[in-house]
């Protein structure tokens, strides 16, 4: 028996079952070399242009592409890219008419040319054995290459397969009529054929390449002979023109003898076929780098006046192709039902339903044929059962069987007459005398089912979907039932005595932590009241430190007082001894100026500490500013009324002097009427003095006071002013003082110069009428004059130490009244010496 190649060498091939021979028509483009046209003002590419899923739109709307750029994604076996077949812009991506008999709309990309046609980067093979297989396959999947020849199977996946391939059968036999474009291409481009030949024999490594090529078809014949003369497992196989041998089992059965039997791929049987047209959009892929986004089409018909072949870009609008063919442009032009453009041939074509249907990656041939070539459609008729359909049908199918269950939706029966093992070559129709669309009820009868099949597919995963639902409710219905008994019999347990004792502990428990938390919570919350107690207290301290203030000035200005009254007390003593007088004296001047230091010191002291807590505590002690006033204005008058009564004091002190000297003198002059006289007058002229410095000094204290007073008035409304003030009283009631301490000793040199005059009278006369006791108690008095005046000086000379510490008014009265004293001290011993 002889093998297949021997056959093929021989030229012997096998026979296929039915099988037609309508007139080619290839005359009118046969002869056309292949041209390029003018890029279209608007290209569109459909996402999807092949068997299986569209891939992700990469691009959006405005965006700039470049030639052979991928508009979409690839993530998917079954899913082929397309790419940009000119440079330009994105100005849509919106739903438009499909290359499809049924005229419906997919989601397209709208591309306005630049007219640069510029290319992306790309990256050119000298070697292709350079490459992996995988990077080969990869490469061919990149460039969005899907079958060529009608299927539009995605081409990286037939050529992904195992070793073990018998036959890669290259279908060049382009058995349709009027189609021209694979025959032109085999003849001027069959080195990049080879080259693709290559590219696949390397990766699929098969026994033998077979290129089946109709005898209709000499030139390409020779140009592929002379490509692949030096390959040894490469054959032309040169067949017998007869439709439909391009079809893929038909092909295999003619070249090997081996029938696909029905729903059996043929690679399952070591058998590969490609497209001639692919094989050279392999080639341009992997050598040039070049994406699938053109091919060759057959523009022809005698409807037009160039017809012809053309490098197609695809997304070019068939308007425009058949535009570049001059397409006759008569009356019934757009009418589609009087002139119909075909895309395909005139078997396994069909009839656009617009014209704004884009160029796509399986078509191969534009046919606009005249009335007179292929006649509008016609009503059918009833079916003769002639059986001609089923003699020329290539798949050994009963044509008009399945006629009448598509019309009758019977699909089951369809499936059972092998429906899916038409390939739509539309020989039947061809051959029909009732002309009734045969191919037109198959391809919807396959569509319909493909629908049934997918949704069947999704019910029985909802129905999957639904009995693992129900499984898992009911897993779950039983694990509740489950916990429901186990906290049932917990419940149960907990109800003996032991278990209600740990329970009640842990209750116990549970209420302490809540007391505790309350505690917390109030204790929280007492921290306010805390600070407002603090702020109370603060005040209370601050009211108690300006009391304490007070009572220190009222202390200071008692102390003086009794400074004085110790004073006056003193005084008599001192009559009756000198030395007991002195140091009385003495000790009485040193605990005034103690006392005077001491409540200056107090005083400095409350001053400060009330600064001190003022300037600290102001803005919460003193909240009420009417408080601080009246408490520094009852503090002033305070002072000021102890200075009062002080210099009253003091003047109350000098003024017994005065009368002590008074009675001295009116013992000394008791014996004379006229030193009586003369005393009585010196007493009223010194009492009118007194009387006046009183009324002087009492004045000045007033002022002194009403100063003050206005002062302390003045420091409640303003610290400034009342330093001020303060010091214009001090300055005031200094100048005040020495006024009258110059009127006091001037009116104590006349009271002297009197008291002078009034003894000299006295002398005068205890010359004549004195007896010697009398003279005795004259120098007792003298004597006691004498100490007297030793007591003033030395109560002046501590007065003025005192002075010296306290600065006060009182020590300046001291010193007039020792300056006095003194005088009179040394008066009595003139009169001593004269005596």
């Amino acid at each position: 028996m002889e093998s297949v190649i021997e056959r093929i060498k021989k030229q012997k091939f096998f026979k296929f079952a039915g099988g037609i021979h309508p007139p080619e028509q290839k005359f009118l483009t046969v002869d056309k070399p292949i041209k390029t046209i003018t890029l279209a003002k608007e290209l569109i590419l459909p996402v999807k242009q092949h068997i299986g899923k569209a891939g992700d739109i990469l691009v959006q709307v405005g965006q700039k592409v470049l030639k052979g750029q991928a508009l979409t994604k690839n993530d998917n076996p079954m899913c082929v890219p397309v790419h940009a077949p000119t440079s330009g812009t994105i100005t849509a991506i919106k739903p438009s008419t499909m290359a499809h008999p049924s005229g419906m709309t997919d989601l397209c990309i709208f591309i306005t040319p630049d007219g640069f046609d510029t290319w992306i980067k790309r990256d050119i093979v000298e070697d292709f054995k350079s490459l992996s297989k995988a990077d080969i396959v990869d490469k061919i999947a990149a460039a969005g290459i899907s079958g060529m020849g009608g299927a539009g199977f995605p081409t990286n996946i037939k050529v992904n397969t195992t070793p073990g391939i018998k036959f890669l059968i290259i279908n060049a036999a382009e058995c349709e009529p009027y189609i021209t474009s694979d025959d032109l291409l085999m003849r001027e481009r069959s080195a990049a054929i080879f080259n693709g030949l290559s590219i696949l024999n390397h990766l699929l490594e098969p026994e033998n390449i077979l290129i089946g090529i109709e005898d209709n078809k000499p030139q390409a014949i020779k140009a592929l002979k002379a490509a692949t003369n030096d390959s040894k497992n490469i054959h032309v196989c040169v067949l017998p023109t007869k439709y439909p041998t391009g079809g893929e089992k038909q092909l295999i059965q003619a070249l090997t003898g081996q029938e696909v039997p029905s729903g059996v791929l043929p690679v399952s049987l070591g058998v590969i076929v490609q497209n001639v047209a692919t094989v050279f959009a392999i080639s341009e892929a992997i050598i040039d780098d070049k994406p699938l986004i053109r091919r060759v089409v057959t523009v022809t018909g005698q409807a037009l006046k160039k017809p012809q072949n053309l490098w197609v870009p695809l997304g070019t609008p068939i308007s425009h192709l058949l535009e570049q063919c001059g397409f006759s442009q008569n009356s019934s032009e757009h009418d589609i039902t009087q002139q119909r453009i075909i895309m395909g041939g005139p078997l396994m074509g069909f009839t656009l339903p617009s014209l704004d249907v884009p160029v796509v990656k399986t078509t191969n041939c534009i046919l606009a044929p005249t009335v007179a070539e292929i006649s509008p459609a016609t009503k059918e008729l009833e079916c003769i059962r002639c059986g001609q359909c089923a003699e020329v049908c290539p798949s050994s199918l009963l044509p008009q069987e399945l006629q009448w269950h598509a019309k009758a939706k019977e699909y089951d029966q369809l499936e059972k007459l092998n429906l899916f093992d038409c390939i739509d070559c539309g020989a039947c129709a061809y051959v029909c005398p009732s002309q009734i669309p045969l191919v037109q009820y198959y391809r919807v009868a396959k569509a319909e089912i493909r629908q049934n099949k997918v949704q069947e597919a999704q019910a029985e995963k909802a129905k999957i979907r639904f009995e693992a639902r129900n499984i898992r409710l009911e897993k779950e219905k039983l694990a509740r039932e489950e916990k429901h008994k186990k906290a049932m019999a917990a419940r149960k347990a907990a109800t003996s005595p032991e278990q209600a004792k740990s329970n009640n502990s842990a209750v116990a428990a549970a209420l302490a932590r809540v007391k505790a938390k309350k505690a917390a919570q109030a204790t929280a919350t007492d921290v306010p009241v805390a600070e407002e107690a603090d702020v109370k207290t603060r005040a209370a301290q601050a009211i108690a430190r300006a009391k304490a203030k007070k009572t220190a000035a009222a202390n200071a200005a008692s102390a003086e007082q009794s400074v004085d009254k110790t004073d006056e007390n003193i005084a008599p003593e001192q009559v009756s001894s000198a030395a007991a007088e002195k140091k009385a004296r003495t000790a009485a001047a040193v605990a005034r100026a103690k006392a005077k230091k001491a409540a200056a010191a107090n005083a400095a002291s409350a001053e400060q500490s009330v600064d001190k807590t003022d300037e600290n505590i102001a803005p919460e002690q003193v909240s009420s500013a009417a408080a601080e006033k009246k408490a520094r204005t009852a503090a002033a008058v305070a002072k000021a009324k102890a200075k009062k009564a002080a210099a009253a004091n003091a003047a109350s002190a000098e003024q017994s002097v005065d009368k002590t000297d008074e009675n001295i003198a009116a013992e000394q002059v008791s014996s004379a009427a006229a030193e009586k006289k003369a005393r009585t007058a010196a007493a009223v002229a010194k009492a009118k003095a007194k009387k006046a410095a009183a009324v002087k000094a009492s004045s000045a204290e007033q002022s002194v006071d009403k100063t003050e007073e206005s002062i302390a008035s003045e420091q409640v409304s303003s610290a400034a002013a009342q330093k001020k003030a303060r010091t214009a009283a001090a300055v005031a009631k200094a100048k005040a003082k020495k006024k009258i301490e110059r009127e006091e000793s001037k009116s104590a040199q006349e009271e002297l110069d009197l008291v002078i005059d009034t003894k000299s009278v006295a002398k005068t006369s205890k010359q004549v009428e004195i007896s010697p006791a009398e003279l005795k108690k004259q120098k007792v008095a003298a004597a006691v004059a004498k100490a007297k005046a030793k007591k003033a000086a030395t109560a002046a000379n501590q007065e003025t130490e005192a002075k010296k510490v306290s600065l006060s008014d009182t020590d300046k009265k001291a010193k007039i009244a020792a300056a006095i004293s003194k005088a009179k001290t040394a008066r009595a011993e003139k009169n001593k010496e004269s005596e």
